[in-house]
C-alpha cells in the first residue's frame, strides 16, 4: 500500500513538473507584436529590421504587424495581450489619454519634433480665409499636424479629411478647400511641387512640439519586459534610421494633447470615422 501511494505521488510530480515546463516554455515563447501604421506597408522591410534588431538585444520574440486602420492598434493596446507601437503623436496622445500604454523610446533624426503649417493660394489672406471660411479647411485625418492643427485652429469647424498631406494640398490648388494643414517637414520637402502655394505659421498652433517615431509599449507589457525592448530599442539607432535613439518623455505629449483640447477633438472616443 505504501509501496503503491508512492508511485502515485512520484507519478503525481512527474506529471506536475511537465505541466509546469511546458506552461513556461509557452510563456517564454509567447511572442510581442510590434506595430507600425498602416503607411508602412512600403516599409515592411524596415519594420522586420526593427523587429529582429529589438528580439536580438532584449531575448523577447518581437513580430511585426502592419496595421490595417488605427482602431486595430488600439483594440490591440485594449487587450490582455503584449503590444508595442511605433508610431507618431496623434496615435501616441490617444494611447497616453485613454491610459493604454506608455512610450519606452523616441528615434532622434534632427525631425523628430513636427508641427502643422496652414498652406493657402499665394496671394491670399491667410488669416482672414481661417477667420471666415473655417468649413473650408482641409486636413489629413488622424494627424496631429492635420486635423488637430486645422481643428484647433478653427475652433473644430474645420469639415474637409483627407488621406494625407498630398491630398489636402491637392484639394486647395484644385479649389475644393480654401486652405489646409499640413506636416511642417513635408511641406518642405513637397513645396517645390505646389508653387502656386505658400505656407503660413499660425501662432500657438503651428509650433514644432508634436513628438514623432516614438515607441510604446501598451499595459499588458511587463515592466522587466518594457525595460529589455527600452535597452533594446537604444541599441538600436541603425535599423530606426536614426542618429540616436532616447528615453521618451511622456510628458512630451502634452501639447499634442492640448491641440486636441482646443480642437473640441477627444481623444478618449477619437473613432477615425
Amino acid at each position: 500500500m505504501g509501496v503503491n501511494y508512492m508511485k502515485k505521488f512520484i507519478t503525481l510530480c512527474i506529471a506536475s513538473l511537465i505541466l509546469f515546463s511546458v506552461a513556461s516554455f509557452s510563456h517564454a515563447t509567447e511572442s510581442i507584436t510590434c506595430w507600425f501604421a498602416p503607411s508602412w506597408v512600403k516599409k515592411s522591410a524596415q519594420a522586420k529590421e526593427i523587429t529582429d534588431a529589438l528580439s536580438k538585444h532584449s531575448g523577447l520574440t518581437v513580430k511585426p504587424r502592419i496595421a490595417t486602420t488605427y482602431p486595430q492598434i488600439l483594440d490591440a493596446f485594449s487587450s490582455s495581450d503584449e503590444n508595442l507601437v511605433y508610431v507618431g503623436s496623434f496615435v501616441q496622445a490617444v494611447i497616453n489619454a485613454r491610459n493604454l500604454g506608455t512610450g519606452l523610446v523616441q528615434s532622434v533624426n534632427g525631425k523628430e519634433l513636427y508641427s502643422g503649417v496652414f498652406v493657402y493660394p499665394k496671394g491670399s489672406d491667410p488669416k482672414a480665409l481661417l477667420a471666415y471660411n473655417p468649413e473650408e479647411i482641409a486636413y489629413a485625418k488622424g494627424a496631429s499636424s492635420g486635423e488637430s492643427c486645422a481643428m484647433a485652429a478653427t475652433e473644430g469647424k474645420a469639415e474637409i479629411a483627407t488621406g494625407n498631406h498630398r491630398i489636402t494640398c491637392n484639394a486647395v490648388k484644385s479649389g475644393r478647400a480654401v486652405g489646409g494643414f499640413v506636416k511642417n517637414w513635408w511641406w518642405e520637402a513637397n513645396k517645390q511641387n505646389y508653387p502656386e502655394l505658400e505656407a503660413y505659421e499660425v501662432p500657438n498652433v503651428s509650433v514644432a512640439k508634436n513628438p514623432d517615431n516614438v515607441l510604446s509599449a501598451s499595459k499588458a507589457v511587463s515592466p522587466d519586459n518594457c525595460k529589455k525592448l527600452t535597452e533594446a530599442a537604444l541599441a538600436s539607432k541603425d535599423v530606426f534610421g536614426a542618429s540616436e535613439m532616447i528615453p521618451f518623455d511622456n510628458d512630451s505629449l502634452q501639447f499634442s494633447l492640448a491641440l486636441m483640447q482646443k480642437g473640441k477633438i477627444d481623444p478618449t472616443v477619437y473613432d477615425w470615422k
